[in-house]
């Protein structure tokens, strides 16, 4: 191979042979390696180039609020639409409304996810604007269920009027059985604490009586004692002592009568 620089004085034929050798071996692998056309440009795969995530997830996280806050406008419509709904069409309504709301609490469970990855300064508003979608759709729930409750209750009253008014009312047979037994046991308590009564208005009548009769009897031992003291001459301390002791005895007497009182009035009014 002709190099030129040999042509040069005091030049190293070393160096001039190993840069042909290059020159020659990369005129070589020009040759062998084909041309680039538009065919084989198509052709390459492209390596994606990644410019960032955070502003697909700012993107994602609107949008998702977005339809979600849209959701829960459309179920305040849809219940609106409960309270003027036919009988036939609530339970439609009803099963959309609870599949709306699930799909609410769904999407709630991806912006809190998301919130979480958002840039500390945005944090904190994302996650209010989360929790206010969270309690709007907490209170449609509640709603939803009070109007269920107060639906089946009116189908209940409803179902148990119609009931009411169907049914027949025939003559008692001789296989018809009334329970009547707790009625009876009432009834016998009731005789039984009646004829107690009694007894005791009774009892308490004749012990009357017979205090009645004591005050008699008293009375006349009373006259004939001052009779006989009268007769005997007894000196009047002794009188005072009797009739000290005859007061004793009437006190003795109407306590008694009180006490009997007292007693009967309890029993009345804690046994009746």
């Amino acid at each position: 191979m002709y190099c030129p620089l040999l042509k040069e004085p005091g030049f190293n034929n070393t160096l001039c042979s190993k840069k042909s050798l290059v020159r020659s071996a990369a005129a070589k692998a020009a040759a062998d390696s084909p041309i680039p056309t538009a065919g084989s440009w198509r052709r390459r795969k492209w390596l994606p180039v990644d410019v960032g995530s955070g502003g697909r997830k700012a993107d994602n996280m609107d949008v998702l609020y977005h339809q979600t806050n849209k959701q829960v406008h459309e179920i305040q419509l849809h219940m609106g639409r409960l309270e003027t709904s036919d009988k036939q069409s609530v339970h439609l309504v009803e099963n959309e409304v609870q599949a709306r709301i699930d799909q609410i609490f769904s999407n709630l469970e991806r912006l809190e996810i998301l919130s979480s990855k958002e840039p500390p300064s945005k944090r904190q508003n994302a996650k209010l604007r989360v929790d206010q979608l969270k309690y709007d759709v907490q209170h449609l729930q509640t709603a939803l269920k009070n109007f269920q409750h107060r639906r089946y209750n009116q189908e209940q009253q409803e179902k148990e009027r119609e009931e009411l008014l169907t049914r027949t009312y025939t003559t008692n047979d001789s296989d018809t059985t009334i329970p009547i037994d707790e009625t009876l046991q009432f009834n016998t308590s009731l005789h039984n604490a009646h004829r107690g009564m009694d007894e005791l208005l009774g009892s308490g009548s004749s012990i009357l009586d017979g205090l009645r009769d004591q005050r008699r009897t008293l009375k006349g031992t009373q006259k004939k004692i001052l009779d006989v003291a009268n007769m005997l001459g007894l000196s009047n301390t002794v009188m005072r002592l009797i009739e000290k002791r005859a007061f004793q005895d009437k006190c003795i007497m109407i306590g008694g009568m009180l006490l009997t009182f007292v007693v009967m009035y309890l029993v009345i009014k804690y046994l009746t």
